[in-house]
């Protein structure tokens, strides 16, 4: 892949970025997004992975867990084991400088 894109292939990549860019700084970016896309191909050479590894590196087989109805815990309950509060929230010591 040539390491230089084209003007117009710059200008879409901005438009799709929602990015201005301004006449004198399409030379660079010229440049420097060709390096970008030269360093994305790079991946088709990596062997032993296939698509889908490359976008889920988990086993199919991966369950997550059921959910499962617990029973509510009301707040009066919780509060009747906090040392201090007020209102519904519990007040804790400050554990940063000010």
């Amino acid at each position: 892949m040539n390491n230089k894109l084209s003007r117009e292939e710059v200008l879409h990549v901005a438009e799709l970025a929602k990015v201005r860019i301004k006449e004198d700084e399409l030379e660079k970016y010229q440049i420097d997004l060709g390096k970008i896309f030269n360093d994305i191909a790079k991946i088709d050479d990596v062997s032993g992975y296939d698509d889908a590894i490359i976008i889920s590196p988990f086993h199919e087989d991966a369950r997550l867990r059921d959910d499962e109805e617990v029973e509510e815990v009301l707040v009066s309950d919780i509060l009747k084991n906090v040392p201090c509060h007020s209102g519904n929230y519990i007040e804790v010591p400050v554990v940063i400088n000010e």
